[in-house]
Formats: C-alpha cells, sequence, structure tokens
C-alpha cells in the first residue's frame, strides 16, 4: 500500500496551525470586516484555505527532497542549512503570490503593495522554521524507529548466528572422524584411546559452555587448545605440526573458540602428509595481539572452502567494538592476527 502523503502527526500539524494563521492573515489583510462581515468571511476562508495547502503542499515536497538529498546524521548542518535557505526563498515568492490573489479578488480591497508584501514575509518564515522543525523531528523519529527495528533485527540475527555457530562447532563430520579414530585405537593402543575419549568429553565440554559467553580469558582458550591438539595429534600424526604459546597474557581474552575455528580453517584449506606437514603457529605479539600462521599448500581439488569460518571471527570482533582482525597472505604462509581484549562481556 502506497504511504499517505501527509502522516497523523502531520494532519494534527496542520489542523492546528490553520485556524491561527487563517484568523491572523485574514485580519492583517482585510481587518475586522473579516469577522463581522459573512460574505468578506465566506470569499476569504475558501482562498486562504487554498492558498494554505499550495504553500504547505510545495514547502513539503521541498523539505523532503533535501531531506532526501542529505539523508545522514553527520549531513545534518548542511540539510539545515539548505533547506533554511531554500524555503526562505521560495517564501518570498509565495509572500508576493498570496498578496497578488489578494489584490485581484473582488470584494477584499487588498493593495498589491509591498507594504502589505513584508508583513506576509515575516510571518512566512516564523512558519517556515516551525514547518522545518516540525519535518526534521518526524524524519529524526523516523529514523530513530528505523534503527530500533534495525538493532532489533541485528540481535535477532547475532542469537541465531551464535546458535548456529554453536551447531556447526558440534560437527557431525568432526564427531564421527574422532569415533572412527576412536574405533581403530580400542584395538591397538587402549590407553590411548581411554585418553582420546576423555579429551573428546572435554572439547564438546567446552564447546557447549563457550556458547553461553562473549569472551573468555586467553588461557583458558590456550588450554583447550592443547587439549584439541591431542586430539589431532592422534588423527593426523606427523602430517600435523601445531605449536601453542608457553605463556600467555592472565588478564587478557578473546571471543571463545577463534583459535580452533582457526586451526580448523587452516585444515580445512590446506593439504598435508607425513613428507609435507601443516605447520600451524599459535603465538602472541607483544601481548596485545595472538596471531595464528600456516604454510600454504592447497588442496588440489578445493571442494567447499569458503572462509566462512574466519568471517564469522571477524564478525564477532565487529560485535565487539569494531576491532581489527589482520590477515596477511603470501604464496608460502597465511597468517591471521587477532586483538587481546581487556574485559571479557558477558551475553
Amino acid at each position: 500500500m502506497k504511504p499517505a502523503f501527509f502522516s497523523k502527526y502531520e494532519w494534527w500539524y496542520h489542523l492546528a496551525m490553520m485556524p491561527v494563521l487563517f484568523a491572523v492573515g485574514n485580519y492583517y489583510f482585510i481587518g475586522t470586516e473579516y469577522f463581522t462581515n459573512p460574505e468578506t468571511f465566506l470569499i476569504a476562508t475558501p482562498i486562504v484555505f487554498l492558498l494554505y495547502w499550495f504553500s504547505v503542499i510545495l514547502l513539503t515536497i521541498l523539505i523532503r527532497g533535501i531531506i532526501n538529498r542529505y539523508p545522514r546524521i553527520d549531513q545534518t548542518t548542511k540539510r539545515l542549512v539548505v533547506m533554511l535557505l531554500t524555503v526562505g526563498a521560495v517564501t518570498v515568492a509565495l509572500a508576493v503570490f498570496d498578496v497578488w490573489i489578494y489584490s485581484i479578488t473582488p470584494g477584499l480591497e487588498v493593495a498589491f503593495t509591498w507594504q502589505n508584501i513584508w508583513p506576509i514575509i515575516i510571518l512566512g518564515e516564523f512558519f517556515d522554521l516551525f514547518l522545518c522543525a516540525m519535518l526534521g523531528l518526524f524524519y529524526s523519529l523516523e529514523q530513530w524507529r528505523k534503527n530500533e527495528a534495525e538493532t532489533e533485527k541485528l540481535q535477532r540475527l547475532s542469537l541465531q548466528s551464535q546458535f548456529d555457530a554453536l551447531k556447526g562447532q558440534v560437527n557431525p563430520h568432526f564427531l564421527f572422524n574422532s569415533l572412527n579414530t576412536l574405533s581403530s585405537l580400542i584395538g591397538e593402543d587402549q590407553e590411548v584411546a581411554e585418553q582420546f575419549v576423555e579429551d573428546l568429553a572435554k572439547v564438546y565440554r567446552y564447546i557447549l559452555q563457550a556458547g553461553k559467553i562473549e569472551l573468555i580469558p586467553l588461557r583458558s582458550e590456550v588450554h583447550f587448545m592443547q587439549t584439541y591438539k591431542r586430539l589431532l595429534d592422534v588423527r593426523y600424526g606427523e602430517s600435523l605440526q601445531i605449536s601453542l604459546p608457553e605463556s600467555v597474557p592472565a588478564e587478557l581474552h578473546v571471543p571463545p573458540l577463534s583459535l580452533q575455528v582457526l586451526v580448523d580453517n587452516a585444515i580445512k584449506h590446506n593439504a598435508m602428509s607425513g613428507a609435507k606437514p601443516l605447520t600451524i603457529n599459535i603465538e602472541t605479539a607483544f601481548s596485545q595481539r595472538i596471531s595464528i600462521s600456516n604454510n600454504v599448500h592447497p588442496k588440489i581439488r578445493a571442494i567447499g572452502t569458503t572462509r566462512a569460518g574466519l568471517a564469522s571471527v571477524k564478525a564477532k570482533y565487529r560485535e565487539l567494538g569494531n576491532r581489527e582482525v589482520r590477515v596477511e597472505q603470501t604464496d608460502e604462509n597465511f597468517k591471521v592476527s587477532l586483538p587481546l581484549l581487556p574485559e571479557p562481556v558477558r551475553v
């Protein structure tokens, strides 16, 4: 459905302004005869009614056009200046037009003189200020409502994204591969199999807990990666080499599962073998960032190798204050650097 030209608030504003402007304008042009002479009243009222709505519609179109031309918040000053100058100039022309209409209307005896024009210009300029302020206020109110609706939508999408990310982390393929690895271990080395089951339980417990918080201490994340690394070591053997930092700052934090997502990203996009192992280095830099780098061995057949994991990490940091995730890529190496954050933020 096409929206109405005037909103409900604008209708109320004009209905309130019409009696005042009709009375003041006609009293100025005609004097007390407007109120005492029925014939004069019946002639002047339709004229002022038509002139009022002609002016209102014209000025509304101009103001809305200027708002559409300069819609952003940082353009507020420019928008206001252009609006006042344009509307002010048009008001002068409308004042001249109004007096001319009154002067050619039989029975009103209004002279088309500058003495009659300039007070109408002054009255019109005051009206313009109120009209510009009113439409500007309605525009700001509408923008605020849109921003609120957009914020609510983003919050819903964020929650859905977190839920989808959590489901993605509890990957059935990972579980299937882990169970296959466990099945082969049971017949070969029962002690290693028991450790594998224990580590697998710790990993899934951590993943489930991570869905409840925004940030986690870096030490906890690195400790989790030590457990996760043992699972990967059993599965890939010498084909995968992961180095973790020996010590990390106690007071700094990262989004949970960030390191694991980026490690999985490297495994997903690269081939590995005992002769050409995939080497992943995780290290802190100047106590303010942590980097995850790997040598590059692209898979010959890259099926479904979009960098969704890296994109999700970037999105998480944007939610936490638009912090920069740095990516450096060459033919030999791929490196992602994450900022370390000072305080945990609970959901």
